[in-house]
C-alpha cells in the first residue's frame, strides 16, 4: 500500500541546519523513533484504512505522534495538530508531515487495542532493562 512520505530530515530548507541538527542526540524523540520503527505493526494489530483520494498516513507515524502527545501529556487531537505546525521535535518526529486532527483522531478510535499492545511492550522493554522493577506494592 502507498503512504504519505515524509521529507528528508537532512536535506537543507529554510533554515541554516538540516533539521536533524536541530534536534539533540540524548532528546525523547529519537527514542519514539527507533521503538516504534522497531515494532511489527501488522503483528500488532494497527489497520490503515485504503481512501480513494489522498493516501493514508503510514500507522507508524501516527502511532510515533500518539506515544510523544501521551508522554507530553497532550490528550486532544486538536492540540497534536497544531504541535505538528509548530513543535521542532514533532516536526523531526514526523519528518514534517502535518496530519490533520480527523486523522488523529481516527487512528486513536480504530485501534484502540493495537495501541494497547504497543504499551504492553514498552512495559516488557523497561522490565528487561531493569528501569521498571514490575512488583505489585
Amino acid at each position: 500500500m502507498e503512504y504519505q512520505q515524509g521529507e528528508d530530515r537532512e536535506q537543507l530548507t529554510l533554515y541554516s541546519t538540516c533539521l536533524d541538527d536541530m534536534v539533540p542526540a540524548d532528546n525523547s524523540v529519537r527514542f519514539i523513533d527507533q521503538f516504534v520503527e522497531q515494532l511489527d505493526l501488522q503483528e500488532l494489530g494497527f489497520n490503515s484504512l485504503a481512501t480513494q483520494g489522498r493516501p493514508p498516513y503510514h500507522p507508524g507515524d501516527l502511532l510515533k505522534l500518539y506515544i510523544y502527545g501521551y508522554m507530553n501529556r497532550m490528550r486532544s487531537s486538536r492540540h497534536l495538530e497544531k504541535e505538528c505546525h509548530r513543535n521542532l521535535e514533532v516536526i523531526w518526529l514526523l519528518k514534517n508531515l502535518k496530519p490533520d486532527h480527523n486523522a488523529i483522531a481516527r487512528f486513536r478510535k480504530n485501534n484502540p487495542k493495537a495501541i494497547a499492545r504497543v504499551f504492553r511492550a514498552s512495559v516488557s522493554i523497561a522490565k528487561n532493562f531493569n528501569l521498571i522493577g514490575g512488583e505489585l506494592i
